[in-house]
């Protein structure tokens, strides 16, 4: 005999599955509308040539998308090696070294800096720490490393402060909370039995944060990881005020350079032609692809590890 369903549950299934598949939806929906704006771009430039060449100059009207996914992929990069030893650190130190008394003001703390609008931050980095960079972090690095073989070249040029190096410092104080908050509640989900027998056969807290909290953690870390990944491929704001809008690729990282999101937002309302306009539509859509296909890979490799462990 088939149970009949209760109208309720029914009801409850039907929204919860209308919600899920609107997000579907939403994203078709953008993609569509991100191709249909940039169509006479495409038609123009072509998919390949767009984001290989180099120039971007409106008064001629030729557009290509390479300086701009370089200065994107460069902060992304730095920003990602700089705030991920500091936030993993964070989060060790917040659940497993910490007193109880300092917890709850350092986790409130990092919460407190995820909730900080991004303009504070590039406003900071603008009259903060751009100065600070310029007179006394930038010529150090130029002097204790300029010198050295194919690593000068990333230093050379004169330490202005609104360049590539500040943009990624300032992308990676904005991603920290995001891997700290999650790696701290993976951290969190550790058996304490597991550590307690770790603890009794000898090891020290350094070697139970190595072979015991990170390796049962790391999913969760390498998913506040990708959550980073996403958001600092979609700064706009703080990266808008250090970076300047110097559509070139650069070896120096002393160079101000371009981002995607910082050319959209600055040059979406000059856009008086159409071709400029469907340029920067395509400019848009190379930025969704980009952020669907690193996040995809991401999820891909993470699913490929849950696989392994769980074998």
């Amino acid at each position: 005999m088939i149970q009949k369903r209760n109208p309720i549950d029914l009801l409850f299934s039907v929204i919860t599955a209308g919600a899920s598949f609107m997000v579907i939806l939403l994203v078709i929906g953008i993609f569509a509308v991100l191709m249909k704006e940039s169509s006479l771009s495409i038609e123009r430039f072509g998919f390949i040539k767009f984001i290989i060449t180099n120039e971007w100059n409106p008064v001629t009207e030729v557009f290509g998308a390479a300086a701009s996914i370089f200065g994107t992929m460069v902060t992304t990069a730095i920003a990602l090696m700089i705030a991920i030893p500091i936030a993993i650190g964070i989060a060790i130190f917040v659940t497993e070294i910490a007193p109880d008394f300092m917890k709850g003001p350092i986790g409130a703390a990092i919460e407190l800096l995820a909730a900080i609008p991004s303009i504070i931050y590039g406003m900071w980095g603008l009259f903060t720490l751009a100065p600070i960079m310029s007179k006394y972090i930038e010529p150090q690095l130029q002097k204790y490393l300029g010198n050295i073989p194919l690593l000068g070249a990333l230093f050379e040029g004169t330490p202005m402060g609104i360049d590539l190096l500040t943009a990624s410092v300032i992308l990676s104080i904005m991603i920290i909370p995001f891997t700290a908050s999650i790696s701290r509640d993976a951290f969190n989900l550790t058996p304490s039995v597991v550590k307690e027998s770790a603890y009794a056969v000898g090891a020290t807290q350094w070697e139970v944060v190595r072979d015991v909290v990170l390796p049962y953690s790391k999913m969760g870390v390498f998913g506040g990881i990708v959550l980073s990944l996403g958001r600092a491929l979609g700064e706009t704001m703080a990266v808008a005020f250090v970076l300047g809008n110097n559509h070139q690729i650069t070896a120096s990282l002393f160079n101000a350079a371009a981002t995607i999101t910082v050319t959209l937002a600055n040059e979406f309302t000059e856009a008086d032609k159409d071709v400029y306009l469907s340029s920067l539509f395509h400019l848009a859509l190379v930025l969704f692809m980009m952020s669907f296909i690193v996040l995809a890979a991401a999820k891909f490799l993470l699913f490929k590890a849950e696989r392994r462990s769980n074998v």
